[in-house]
C-alpha cells in the first residue's frame, strides 16, 4: 500500500448522513473482478438516474470531484454490511481520505487496510468544513502525523486509532504490522521457553 503522510488536494462535499455500504457499492456490481476497478460504481444509484444518465446536481458528478482525493461527509458513514468493496469503490474513484464525525466500525477497519484514511472530526467541524468547500473551493491539507486538517487559515483536529495511524503512515497491512514486531515476538518466545519449558511442543523429527 502507498503510505499516507500529508495530502494536499481539493475536497468533495457530500452533505449526507448514514450513507451505508449498500449505497456505496450496490451488490449487483460486486461480481466484477477487483482488477477491473469499482470506481465507476461508487454511489451508483445516487449518481445516476433510472436511464443511467448522471444526475447533474449530485456532488460526485461535478468536474471538481474528479480531481478530489478527500471526501467530506456527515455522521455514520459506511454503516451497514461488512462489504470491503465499498472501500474499493472509494479508492478506485480516487479518494484517499474520508472526513466525517463517525464511521461504521467494519468500514473504518477495511478503509485502513486499503490505504484509505477515515478521519473522525466533531459534528461542528464537519459542518464548517462542508460549508467552506461549498463557498471557497480551496484546497485542503490532511496531515496524518499531527492529525490535523488545514483549510485555508483554519485548522481542525481529527482522531484515529494509533495503530491505524501507524499502519497508514507506513503503508502496512496487518501482516506488515505483525512483522514489524518480530523482534519483540522472538524475545517473548525465548523468555517464555525458559520460564515454561513444559508448555513447548516437542520438535518434530525430520
Amino acid at each position: 500500500m502507498k503510505p499516507f503522510d500529508r495530502l494536499t488536494t481539493s475536497a468533495c462535499a457530500l452533505p449526507l448522513a448514514s450513507i451505508d455500504t449498500d449505497q456505496l457499492i450496490p451488490a449487483r456490481f460486486m461480481k466484477r473482478s477487483r482488477a477491473d476497478g469499482y470506481g465507476q460504481f461508487l454511489l451508483h444509484d445516487m449518481r445516476f438516474d433510472e436511464t443511467g444518465a448522471p444526475r447533474p446536481d449530485f456532488p460526485l458528478n461535478a468536474d471538481a470531484a474528479k480531481r478530489a482525493e478527500v471526501l467530506v461527509t456527515r455522521r455514520n458513514f459506511g454503516a451497514g454490511s461488512s462489504r470491503e468493496a465499498a472501500v474499493y469503490a472509494l479508492v478506485d474513484f480516487g479518494f484517499r481520505c474520508v472526513i466525517a464525525p463517525s464511521f461504521g466500525d467494519i468500514f473504518a477497519s477495511n478503509a485502513v487496510n486499503n490505504g484509505l484514511l477515515p478521519a473522525k472530526v466533531s459534528e461542528a467541524d464537519a459542518e464548517e468544513i462542508l460549508g467552506l468547500i461549498e463557498t471557497t473551493g480551496a484546497a485542503v491539507t490532511v496531515d496524518l502525523h499531527d492529525c490535523l486538517i488545514r483549510f485555508g487559515n483554519r485548522n481542525y483536529s481529527f482522531t484515529i486509532d494509533p495503530i491505524w495511524q501507524t499502519k497508514l503512515l507506513n503503508g502496512w497491512d496487518d501482516l506488515d504490522l505483525t512483522l514489524s514486531l518480530s523482534g519483540d515476538i522472538g524475545r517473548f518466545e525465548q523468555r517464555d521457553q525458559a520460564e515454561r519449558p513444559w508448555a513447548r511442543l516437542p520438535d518434530r523429527p525430520d
